[in-house]
C-alpha cells in the first residue's frame, strides 16, 4: 500500500506532499508559480513537492485529503 505524507505549515504557509521517504540529502528545484519539486539526490527521482503561499479557504479548520484508486 502506498504511503503519502502531507505536511501543512500554517505559519510558513506551505503544503508539502511526499510519496516516498524524505531524504537527508534531497534536492529541491523551483518550477515557478510557488511549486517546488523535491528530488532524491542520487537518482533525481521526484519524491514529493511543496506548494508555497498555501492557505486553506477562509474559515477552514481542517485539511481534507481525498484518495482514489484507478482501475488497472
Amino acid at each position: 500500500m502506498a504511503h503519502i505524507r502531507v505536511i501543512h505549515d500554517p505559519v510558513g504557509e506551505t503544503l508539502t506532499v511526499y510519496w516516498a521517504e524524505p531524504q537527508p540529502d534531497q534536492i529541491c528545484e523551483e518550477t515557478g508559480e510557488g511549486v517546488i519539486l523535491i528530488k532524491e539526490a542520487t537518482t533525481q527521482e521526484i519524491i514529493g513537492f511543496e506548494r508555497l503561499y498555501y492557505r486553506p479557504r477562509d474559515g477552514a479548520k481542517t485539511l481534507t485529503v481525498e484518495t482514489s484508486q484507478e482501475a488497472a
